[in-house]
């Protein structure tokens, strides 16, 4: 009963955007919450700049209750991150644009430290600044990978935030989360921060085979950042994190071949993901009198291990076993001007070396003998780019931004293969591939801004993806596959409203990309690669409005609409022609909406109480080329109840508060259709505290 009435209280909430962003409101005209007007490679606001972008707040964050990326996708226009049942795969779709395998075709940059793998996607949002998500391709000043977009994560300044916080989150099925961080300054120029974080769950779906839950989880994450401010034009910063993830996974059922619903996980193979997780940067920042010198460096170590039942049935058929190693090292340097006249530029330089190794062993139980692959596949690269900005062409107001972007690229691999049977091992393949690529990426946006703080923009950008090799092929010609590239087209407005309580934005995109990167089934139906066959278009809208109507009360609504087809795609070997079909994996309508209501002072024992809810809704989504299965339209509630005194703020959450059945991923293998389901209802309660600090 104690549910069912919170679950009414929380039905009746709309969703949250961040009550603790009214009291900023008053930053500057334009401002509806805090931001961050300059960063590593913007130079403005990005509600100033002619683009697609969405930011938000970590406070935001928090009192919406996201504790991931996969969360987070979904207040996002055509945003999209489906849970493939564990970290390994965490692919993501912008407009339509995305990668099931290899590498990924949104950009991931976290403090300006890019993340290339999409094993190293999916970590847990603790101590988070801001997010800010970039639609649209960003390869002229990201270069690579980024022809969907780009995700920047920044984490908290001990500059800027100070204090000891802990907090304790626990929920049904075993939820339970532990947070400690520690932000302060020795005198005004050096901060530190270090914090830590425990996280696990018992798992929400059971295998009947086993009768233990078959997605349990236990995350461990540490933080350590340093800031250094010697002087007021230079700051220096280095930090380190640490993320180890033990997961049972793939909690994939068979799905009715009538109405491709997913029945009980059923399996006898207990299948699971272990990943650990380093990464290290490095920043200098000086700024001079018109210009600013900005640095990046980084090295990233990945390491796992994942084992899986790949018949996912009782029987025991096939076990697969990957372990990869990841070593990623980079820099980036950039010079831009800072000083208030007509004409602004930037000019950069990126270098990377990247080296994987990777082992995928398939046991073959049911024949006793197994087969290994051994992959060494490094990879290098550097890139020159640069970005000019002419205001007030012709008329005030009028701004043209043109850039440019070369980049190249060395890839190499090194693969073995051997079967083995009765404690003997003889090898069945080898080879050594080179690959060479280069590419230039021009953008061009041609923007007006009124003098009410709105704009009207125009944009053309070229998008670029990398090419690279196959890590499942039966021909040589499958080994490797190429780039592919796209060009964007982009109308967009932003403007606001009722006296800048509202902010409204309206973009219009079409994208057309060539040689696209199909991921197509072996024969065998154990694997997949990537090869070059098709052509698409991707067509659609965002809508999004966020302000505070009245005091106490911040709105947020998000609207995506994405047409994405195949203009030309032909299965040679299925003989069947997919032209004019749905993307799969591309939401047709993305939804968020909702509203955050504070009310001060209620009574004399509470400071502030907090209601707000979000409803998110996504679909329809097409699974698979031939468009038969799909997960119709579908939407979710979640809701929060906060009450703060003093340094204590006690919480109550629930996510799926409706228990949506829907489907978070289908594929189909060995000639059936599985299917994982989504997450249903859960609840829980947090305390947290802030000592001795300024309580953001």
């Amino acid at each position: 009963m104690k549910i069912l009435c919170l679950s009414c209280c929380l039905c009746l909430s709309v969703l949250a955007v961040d009550a603790e962003e009214m009291d900023t409101v008053k930053v500057r005209q334009v401002s509806l919450d805090e931001v961050v007007v300059q960063s590593f490679k913007q130079n403005r606001d990005l509600r100033l700049e002619p683009l697609s972008a969405s930011s938000v707040t970590g406070t935001a964050i928090q009192n919406r209750n996201i504790t991931g990326i996969k969360e987070f996708s979904s207040f996002i226009p055509n945003l999209f991150m489906p849970d493939y049942g564990s970290k390994l795969t965490s692919p993501v779709y912008i407009r339509g644009i995305g990668s099931k395998i290899n590498a990924p075709s949104v950009g991931l940059y976290v403090d300006g430290i890019p993340y290339f793998e999409k094993s190293a996607f999916d970590f847990d949002f603790t101590e988070i600044d801001r997010i800010e998500v970039l639609r649209g391709p960003q390869g002229t000043l990201y270069g690579r990978n980024t022809m969907g977009g780009i995700i920047n994560v920044y984490t908290k300044s001990p500059l800027k935030f100070q204090g000891t916080n802990a907090a304790i989150s626990n929920g049904n099925y075993g939820y339970r989360d532990y947070t400690l961080s520690r932000y302060s300054k020795i005198g005004e120029k050096f901060g530190y921060a270090i914090s830590g974080n425990y996280n696990r769950s018992d798992g929400y779906f059971t295998n009947l085979y086993t009768d233990k839950k078959a997605d349990d989880q236990k995350v461990g994450t540490g933080r350590i950042r340093l800031e250094w401010q010697p002087n007021e034009q230079l700051s220096l910063g280095l930090s380190s994190s640490y993320d180890y993830s033990n997961q049972g996974g793939y909690p994939y059922a068979v799905c009715d071949s009538v109405t491709h619903r997913p029945g009980e996980v059923n399996y006898d193979a207990y299948s699971f993901y272990k990943r650990t997780l380093s990464t290290t940067g490095f920043s200098l920042d000086y700024r001079g009198r018109g210009y600013s010198l900005s640095s990046r460096t980084a090295f990233q170590y990945l390491s796992d291990h994942q084992g899986i039942d790949q018949d996912f049935s009782v029987k025991s058929i096939y076990f697969a076993r990957q372990d990869q190693k990841q070593k990623m090292a980079s820099e980036e340097f950039n010079i831009k001007s800072t000083t208030a006249s007509r004409y602004k530029w930037l000019f950069g330089a990126f270098g990377f070396w990247q080296g994987i190794d990777n082992t995928v062993i398939l046991d073959y139980l049911s024949q006793d003998y197994s087969t290994r692959k051994l992959y060494d596949t490094p990879t290098y690269g550097v890139a020159l780019y640069h970005q000019s900005t002419l205001d007030s062409l012709l008329v005030d107001g009028l701004s043209l931004t043109f850039g440019i972007r070369y980049d190249y690229e060395h890839a190499s691999t090194d693969f073995l293969s051997f079967k083995e049977a009765g404690g003997a091992s003889d090898q069945v393949d080898a080879f050594n591939s080179k690959l060479n690529f280069s590419q230039v990426t021009p953008k061009i946006a041609l923007q007006y801004m009124f003098p009410s703080y709105g704009l009207i923009y125009a944009t053309v950008t070229k998008g670029y993806k990398t090419g690279g090799f196959n890590t499942s092929f039966k021909r040589e010609e499958d080994r490797s596959f190429r780039p592919e590239t796209s060009w964007n087209y982009e109308l967009g407005a932003k403007h606001p409203f009722l006296d800048n309580r509202l902010r409204a934005e309206l973009s219009l995109f079409w994208i057309d990309w060539k040689n696209q990167q199909i991921s197509q089934t072996l024969p065998s139906g154990r694997g997949s690669m990537l090869t070059n066959v098709g052509r698409s278009e991707s067509k659609g809208v965002e809508v999004s409005l966020q302000g505070n109507p009245t005091n106490g009360l911040m709105v947020q609504l998000n609207y995506g609409f994405t047409h994405a087809t195949f203009k030309e795609y032909a299965d040679e070997k299925k003989g069947l022609d997919y032209s004019g079909k749905y993307l799969p994996m591309v939401p047709s309508h993305t939804f968020s909406a909702g509203a955050d209501y504070t009310i001060p002072n209620p009574c004399s024992h509470i400071d502030r109480i907090l209601l707000s809810a979000t409803f998110t809704g996504a679909g329809r989504i097409h699974w698979k080329e031939d468009n038969i299965v799909s997960q119709p339209f579908y939407g979710q509630l979640n809701g929060e109840v906060s009450a703060t005194k003093g340094f204590a703020t006690l919480t109550i959450w629930a996510k799926n508060i409706t228990n949506t059945h829907y489907t978070a991923f289908y594929f189909e293998s060995g000639g059936k259709g599985l299917a994982q389901a989504g997450r249903p209802f859960t609840i829980g309660g947090s305390v947290a505290v802030n000592f001795d600090g300024d309580g953001k």
